[in-house]
């Protein structure tokens, strides 16, 4: 991944047995979206097929990773601070 995509994830969401971590990646004009477990980008708006792939592969090998500190993210937390952002 490039230095100037940012990713951005979640915290764990869904019920039990269908548990996951929605995750996006924006470079300021390209934004996409996936999911963690699948580790697929499921929405993208401009990046082409070879970075898709690179997105997704970031996402496998980084899971790990990506589920430790998805676990520590109160939601409740996050989006009262959501527009706070600056």
């Amino acid at each position: 991944m490039t230095e100037d995509v940012t990713i951005r994830f979640s915290g764990i969401l869904g019920e039990k047995g269908n548990r996951y971590i929605a995750v996006s990646f924006s470079d300021g004009k390209r934004t996409c979206e996936g999911s963690i477990p699948k580790c697929r980008i499921t929405k993208n708006n401009g990046f082409d097929e070879d970075e898709l792939a690179s997105l997704e592969k970031y996402l496998r090998e980084n899971q790990s990773t990506i589920i430790a500190k998805a676990k520590g993210i109160n939601p409740i937390k996050a989006f009262m601070n959501s527009g706070n952002d600056k």
